[in-house]
């Protein structure tokens, strides 16, 4: 794949992973990274102020946790030319950020069919378990929403001018690590918390692209104890490289599953690039995120590159973020520098596989209490 924007949207919403295999072929498509780091006896091995709420908010590069997704699909075609898919996903993450806690997790056992409807042919309709609405920021790997379940829906309705997406899913029971992480591996049913989502996209303003979205949760009777509901509301403009979020959400943060009453949260996001020749350039991400009467947290990244020709390129990404907590008399702070040499299988900062060799220093200051960042590391990456 040669565009960026598509690579990153199939490996986003991790719906069709090739869109070119014939009926009756199996295909394999996912992401993943690893490597090793090294860090001093008395650094830390990541670099982030204590409560971000950004992501990886002082920049991803170097910064990563561990693991990858891993999905198979089987393609065949109806007699009258819909396209059907049935895919199964597995994934393995290192950190209980992302649901797995080292173990292996089923992510995705879902089908769906592409042009059921003679007058729709780009709709797809789908049921199942899967990835579900899960738009993510570049320089800081942070999902601003996600709503990953099990449940039904169709993408691509057709409306003149915009596409609707609509999805029906159940919150995946992943059990509980006794330090009171979820996720020791997703493998149980629905837990009774539902989120009806919907995305009305590819709204043409100009030279602008607009994506909107409204999602509210709520629970079943498997959780009598819970009659709070939650919304969100966003919109995505995007025009030229560049990238404007807003989102607001109430009685939850990044998933209407969150459930907790008086959350609110207004996240804004700016991102982009710059090129400055043909192999040269420079990307960048500026986030602000509200947690109402709990912390604010304000960041920076930036990523300068150079490609010194199809293979070889260098990396500097440098990054910024303060954390202000509520009744805390000093923020928690952070920034970090990670120099990266890379060798991969094309010009393109997207180009991937990807092979990185890389050194960060930084410093998390923590209301007062500092700890230096000095780490060394090699590490793939790739989406296929």
């Amino acid at each position: 794949m040669k565009l960026k924007a598509l690579t990153i949207a199939l490996v986003s919403s991790g719906m069709l992973f090739s869109g070119t295999a014939a009926a009756g072929e199996f295909s394999f498509g996912g992401y993943a990274r690893y490597g090793a780091t090294y860090q001093g006896s008395e650094d830390a091995l990541y670099v982030g102020p204590a409560g971000e709420l950004n992501g990886r908010s002082a920049g991803r590069l170097g910064n990563e946790y561990n693991g990858g997704e891993f999905q198979f699909n089987y393609h065949t075609e109806a007699a009258s030319g819909a396209k059907w898919q049935v895919g199964v996903m597995l994934d393995h993450w290192t950190q209980y950020d992302w649901w797995s806690s080292g173990d292996v997790a089923l992510k995705k056992a879902f089908a769906a069919g592409t042009g059921i409807f003679a007058s729709q042919p780009d709709m797809t309709v789908w049921a199942g378990r899967r990835f579900h609405q899960r738009p993510q920021t570049n320089l800081m790997d942070y999902f601003w929403m996600t709503h990953d379940g099990q449940g039904g829906g169709f993408d691509n309705l057709d409306l003149g001018g915009a596409k609707l997406n609509i999805g029906l899913v159940g919150q995946v029971d992943c059990g509980s690590h006794p330090g009171g992480a979820d996720g020791i591996g997703c493998h149980g049913n629905d837990n009774g918390k539902y989120a009806l989502t919907s995305k009305l996209h590819s709204i043409g303003i100009g030279s602008a692209s607009l994506d909107l979205y409204a999602n509210y949760g709520f629970t079943s009777e498997a959780h009598p104890d819970n009659s709070t509901n939650a919304y969100q509301l966003a919109a995505n403009l995007k025009m030229a490289g560049h990238s404007l979020v807003v989102r607001y959400s109430d009685n939850a943060k990044d998933t209407v599953f969150d459930l907790v009453e008086d959350m609110e949260a207004l996240f804004i996001h700016l991102e982009g690039g710059f090129s400055f020749s043909d192999r040269a350039g420079m990307d960048y991400g500026i986030g602000y995120q509200d947690m109402d009467k709990s912390a604010t947290n304000y960041n920076v990244v930036v990523r300068p590159h150079i490609s010194w020709n199809d293979t070889h390129s260098t990396w500097l990404e440098a990054g910024y973020s303060v954390v202000d907590v509520e009744g805390q008399s000093k923020d928690n702070e952070a920034w970090k520098l990670t120099l990266s040499q890379n060798m991969a299988v094309g010009p393109h900062t997207w180009s991937r596989p990807m092979l990185r060799f890389y050194a960060t220093v930084g410093e998390n200051d923590n209301a007062g209490v500092t700890q230096d960042v000095f780490t060394l590391g090699a590490m793939w990456e790739a989406w296929w």
